[in-house]
C-alpha cells in the first residue's frame, strides 16, 4: 500500500460489475452515486443510512447527550417521520431495520440499543461478586416499534443468560451439567470478559421476513438467531416481551465462538510462539444478515469477519458465507445444525511462508471465504458490511480505509472506490498517510437502476464528489 492514494472511483470492469447506483455515509452526509463515482443525489444525514422501496432515506441520529432519534427523509431530504426512544436507561446504537411485520399487516422499526442493569441485578443474575463491583453496566435489546412510536415487542439478551458459579440461583445450569448444555443460552461469566457498560457491543441486525427471525452481531465474535414469530402477540406488547423474555426467546442458533458455551478449542499459543485461531471464526464481526430471495446463496447467511484479535500472525478481514443447515456430511438438513456438530476443516493461506499465517479451523458451515492475497490490501478492523449481488459478485465496504469494493465469486475485484469524504467534511481528492477512519464509511448498498426505491427520481450525474474526473481505469 502507498502513502498517497487518489480517492474516488479506481477501477471498474464494465463485462464483470453489477450495474447500479451505490450509497453511502460520508462526513456527515449520504451520497448516491453511480458506476463512476458522479453523485445523482445527497441526504444531509449520514450516521447508518439505508433506502426504503418508497424512495425515503431513514437514518439515526442524535449525538452525544441527545437522546436517539430515527428520520426518514424524501428525496429532497425533507424531514417526513421520526420516532425518539427516550426511556431512561435505553441508548439506541448502530444498527436498526425497518421491516414488515405481517402479524401486524404494517411496517415496524427495529433496532439495538443498550440497557442500564444496576449492580445488584448483574449478582441476582450469577455474575461473579469477585468480578464486580458491576456499575454502569449494560446489555443489549432488540426494539421493536411500530409507525406512531409504540412499542410492540422487545428481546433482551439478560433474560437468556445462564451461569455455573452459584447453585443458589435460578439461571444456575444444575448438577451434573456444564454451559455446553446450554448452546441456547449466554453465559454471564465470559471468559476474560466481566459485565460491564457496552457488555457484548452489537453492531448488526436483520429479520427474515420468510421465516420470521431475528439475526444479531456482537462484535466479539458471535451472531445469534433468535424467534420472533413465536414471540409475537399481535395487540399484546406486554405478553410479547414476556414470551420474548422466556424460553420461546432463546437462541435458534448461534456462531462464531463455541468456547463461549464449553464446545470448542480456544485460541492458544505454544511456547515456541506458534500461534492457533482455535474454533473461534471471528476477530470481530459486523453486519450479519441473511442473502434475500432470488440472489445466490439466498438463504445463507453472509457476514464481515474483521479478523481482528484472532491470534493471527498478518491479521485481515474476510466475508463469511455460512449455510446454517448444514451437518458433518455436507447434507443440508434444512434445520438449524450447531456448527460444532457440523465439524471443521483446516483452511490453509495460500502463501503461509510470505504472509506468516498458520492454517486455521474453519466451520464447514462456511461455505465460501473472500479474502485479499496481500494482508495489508483488505483489514477493516471496524464497522464494515457487504452485500450479495444478484450476479453472483458481493459489495464490500471495509469502513476503516473508506475502501468500497466488488468481488466475483472467484475473488476477482472487478470494481473499486475510495470515500474522498472526512469524518469534519473536507473532500480530498488525495488521502494521504493517516489515522484509520479519517474516510470512514459506516455501510454501502448497490440498488439496481430499477429498484423502487429510485423510481420516477431523475437520476442525473452531478459530477464527482471532488468535482476532479480522478484516477480510474474503466474497460
Amino acid at each position: 500500500m502507498a502513502f498517497y492514494e487518489p480517492t474516488e472511483l479506481r477501477y471498474w470492469d464494465k463485462s464483470k460489475a453489477w450495474n447500479g447506483y451505490t450509497l453511502f455515509d460520508a462526513g456527515r452526509n449520504t451520497y448516491l452515486v453511480d458506476m463512476e463515482g458522479q453523485v445523482v443525489n445527497t441526504w444531509p444525514t449520514g450516521k447508518s443510512p439505508f433506502l426504503l422501496d418508497t424512495g425515503h432515506l431513514i437514518d439515526r441520529v442524535g449525538g452525544p447527550g441527545e437522546p436517539a432519534r430515527f428520520q426518514e427523509r424524501d428525496w429532497d431530504g425533507n424531514i417526513v417521520w421520526e420516532c425518539v426512544e427516550n426511556r431512561r436507561g435505553y441508548a439506541p446504537h448502530h444498527d436498526f431495520k425497518r421491516i414488515f411485520n405481517k402479524k401486524l399487516n404494517a411496517p415496524t422499526t427495529m433496532y439495538i440499543a443498550n440497557k442500564s442493569i444496576s449492580h445488584e441485578q448483574a449478582i441476582a443474575a450469577g455474575c461473579d461478586p469477585q468480578k464486580g463491583p458491576y456499575d454502569n453496566a449494560s446489555i443489549d435489546v432488540i426494539v421493536e416499534r411500530d409507525m406512531d412510536g409504540k412499542i410492540v415487542w422487545e428481546w433482551w439478551f439478560f433474560d437468556h443468560v445462564v451461569q455455573d458459579i452459584d447453585p443458589n440461583k435460578a439461571n444456575y445450569i444444575g448438577k451434573g451439567k456444564t454451559l455446553s448444555d446450554f448452546p441456547g443460552r449466554l453465559s454471564v461469566n465470559l471468559p476474560g470478559r466481566p459485565m460491564e457498560t457496552d457488555w457484548l457491543h452489537c453492531n448488526g441486525v436483520d429479520y427474515n421476513a420468510d421465516l420470521d427471525q431475528v439475526a444479531i452481531n456482537s462484535v466479539h465474535g458471535e451472531f445469534y438467531i433468535i424467534d420472533h414469530g413465536k414471540t409475537f402477540i399481535q395487540g399484546d406488547s406486554a405478553g410479547s416481551i414476556a414470551l420474548a423474555a422466556g424460553p420461546a426467546g432463546e437462541f435458534l442458533y448461534r456462531f462464531g465462538d463455541p468456547v463461549r458455551y464449553g464446545q470448542g478449542e480456544p485460541q492458544s499459543m505454544s511456547s515456541q510462539g506458534v500461534i492457533t485461531t482455535g474454533h473461534k471464526q471471528f476477530g470481530g464481526s459486523h453486519n450479519i444478515q441473511w442473502i434475500k430471495p432470488g440472489l445466490p446463496g439466498s438463504g445463507h447467511l453472509l457476514v464481515f469477519n474483521n479478523g481482528g484479535s484472532l491470534f493471527d500472525g498478518n491479521p485481515q478481514s474476510y466475508i463469511f458465507e455460512i449455510n446454517q443447515y448444514l451437518d458433518a456430511d455436507g447434507r443440508d438438513t434444512g434445520n438449524y445444525v450447531n456448527p460444532p456438530g457440523a465439524g471443521y476443516y483446516t483452511w490453509k493461506p495460500a502463501n503461509p511462508r510470505d504472509s506468516h499465517k498458520q492454517p486455521k479451523q474453519i466451520s464447514n458451515q462456511v461455505v465460501w471465504i473472500y479474502n485479499s492475497e496481500r494482508s495489508t490490501a483488505f483489514f477493516g478492523y471496524s464497522a464494515s458490511g457487504c452485500q450479495r449481488l444478484p450476479n453472483g459478485n458481493t459489495l464490500i465496504c471495509s469502513s476503516t480505509e473508506g475502501h468500497l469494493f466488488e468481488v466475483t465469486k472467484e475473488g476477482e475485484v472487478v470494481w473499486e472506490y475510495i470515500n474522498p469524504v472526512t469524518r469534519e467534511g473536507n473532500i480530498l481528492e488525495v488521502i494521504p498517510d493517516c489515522n484509520a477512519m479519517t474516510n470512514h464509511v459506516w455501510r454501502a448498498y448497490r440498488y439496481a437502476p430499477d429498484h423502487p426505491a429510485l423510481a420516477g427520481h431523475k437520476l442525473i450525474s452531478r459530477g464527482t464528489i471532488t468535482g476532479k474526473k480522478g484516477f480510474q481505469i474503466i474497460r
